[in-house]
């Protein structure tokens, strides 16, 4: 496991360079949000998928949601309708994840089978250019059903085992993951505040 000590406002190429070849090589990356730490994987790797799901002890009908680079990517991933983007194009970048009926592209092992995923665009420089040229996985980087830290070295306490890459940044101010707005209805519902 190699540890990338950053700040949130320094982004060095080589360390992103560096991030995605590891992503591209099927291996975990423990990355700052504008929430909290994540877990990414590219979601195209379903062997790295089940990693995150072995790393986090999460039960593997529970679906992972995934991060892009910036809104107008979300197409790529998520079928978006114009009142869906009007809602969308309000709140990101930031800290919302959007259900979303999913593409054929997106791995029914990240959606768990589901037809729909749940897509970000944090307002968070590294997490966006770690995906900039695949979708990841975005999750908290905790034991499922454990407490959500905000230090690198707390979680990797806690979740016990080596994730790839770490891109630290220090302690995060937050440590409440993304809110959810499940979109696939007719009226948006909040699944998670």
């Amino acid at each position: 496991m190699k540890i990338i000590k950053t700040t949130l406002d320094s982004i060095d190429e080589n360390m992103i360079n560096e991030a995605i070849n590891v992503l591209a090589d099927g291996g975990i990356v423990l990355y700052p949000t504008d929430t909290v730490y994540g877990l990414g994987a590219n979601i195209f790797d379903n062997r790295a998928v089940r990693r995150v799901f072995e790393i986090k002890q999460r039960n593997v009908l529970k679906p992972l949601s995934i991060l892009v680079s910036n809104v107008d990517s979300i197409d790529l991933v998520a079928k978006v309708s114009l009142s869906q983007k009007e809602v969308i194009n309000n709140y990101l970048p930031g800290p919302y994840t959007f259900i979303l009926e999913k593409t054929a592209i997106v791995p029914r092992s990240v959606t768990s089978g589901s037809t729909y995923v749940g897509v970000r665009v944090p307002d968070n420089e590294i997490a966006c250019r770690l995906a900039g040229i695949f979708p990841i996985t975005t999750t908290s980087a905790n034991l499922s059903d454990e407490d959500v830290l905000s230090n690198p070295s707390e979680i990797l306490d806690q979740l016990g085992c080596d994730v790839d890459l770490v891109i630290d940044v220090g302690e995060l101010k937050s440590n409440h993951p993304s809110k959810i707005i499940d979109l696939s209805m007719k009226n948006p519902k909040i699944i998670r505040k």
